[in-house]
């Protein structure tokens, strides 16, 4: 396609294995709406949480390295998954407000001739569709819209928390999901548990805790009226199908939607395991 628009993209570890959908669908979808992720090179973990420490610099550096990939490529980074998106996102505001972090990653970095100090800009998946792509080129280049049904968006709390930091969405009231689910041609489902965390990350610590949320998640979405749920969190989604005991609500990836709706799921998923 002429014009198309390149991203560098940060894919992360889950979409290599257990997530290999949610990726497979998302560059297929992209192809039909006119943008391009070229995977950067020898990318590594992002470590899947933010680390809070002012002084814990080593685990940011996987980050970082991937930020100054796309730098040089002179490209904004996309991601899919809602912990890498937090986890690069925050890091890149660290290196662009604090100074002695800035300087430490860089003398970390030093030996590898990378100088990182925040140019890149970090975008969700959902963000080019809604920024760039606009919802009403999504809406016109959907080939089998999903008319009737009724879909819950679940934000859970990495794509919106720290609101200042990312500015992905108003994290009370977000609606960039709803307005996929409308672009698809579907009806979204308001519920109050749509921004709540799922509790997965409490798993190793208090098993019941993920129960609980998983099923007030659930729960609540159901009693609205939600047919399924739709989300781009790999754990979200493991955490609230694995304890969906007494639901009969599935959650999926948004771009498995996505592709459906423009007529290349099947082609997307071609060798996904």
């Amino acid at each position: 396609m002429e014009n198309t628009k390149h991203y560098a993209y940060f894919p992360g570890c889950t979409l290599k294995n257990k997530a290999l959908d949610l990726d497979s669908y998302a560059r297929k979808s992209a192809e039909v709406l006119g943008f391009t992720l070229d995977e950067i090179s020898e990318w590594q973990c992002c470590g899947g949480e933010y680390p809070l420490a002012k002084n814990e610099i080593a685990t940011k550096l996987s980050s970082v390295r991937a930020l100054a990939d796309a730098q040089k490529e002179g490209k904004d980074l996309v991601t899919l998954c809602s912990a890498c998106y937090n986890v690069i996102k925050q890091v890149n505001h660290d290196v662009q407000t604090d100074e002695d972090i800035a300087l430490k990653v860089n003398n970390y970095l030093a030996n590898d001739d990378i100088q990182y100090h925040g140019e890149t800009k970090v975008v969700h998946y959902l963000e080019i569709l809604r920024d760039v792509v606009g919802w009403d080129a999504v809406k016109a280049a959907v080939k089998n819209p999903f008319k009737g049904k009724k879909i819950g968006a679940y934000y859970g709390c990495l794509l919106l928390r720290p609101s200042s930091v990312l500015e992905f969405d108003d994290p009370e009231n977000p609606q960039i999901i709803e307005d996929f689910i409308r672009a698809i041609g579907a009806t979204p489902v308001i519920y109050s548990q749509r921004n709540e965390c799922c509790g997965a990350y409490t798993a190793l610590e208090d098993k019941g805790i993920p129960k609980a949320r998983a099923k007030a998640i659930l729960s609540n979405a159901e009693e609205q009226g939600a047919d399924f749920l739709v989300t781009s969190c790999p754990l979200c989604r493991y955490n609230l199908n694995k304890n969906r005991s007494g639901s009969n609500l599935e959650v999926i990836y948004f771009t498995e939607l996505l592709a459906e709706a423009l007529g290349v799921k099947d082609s997307a998923s071609e060798g996904v395991a």
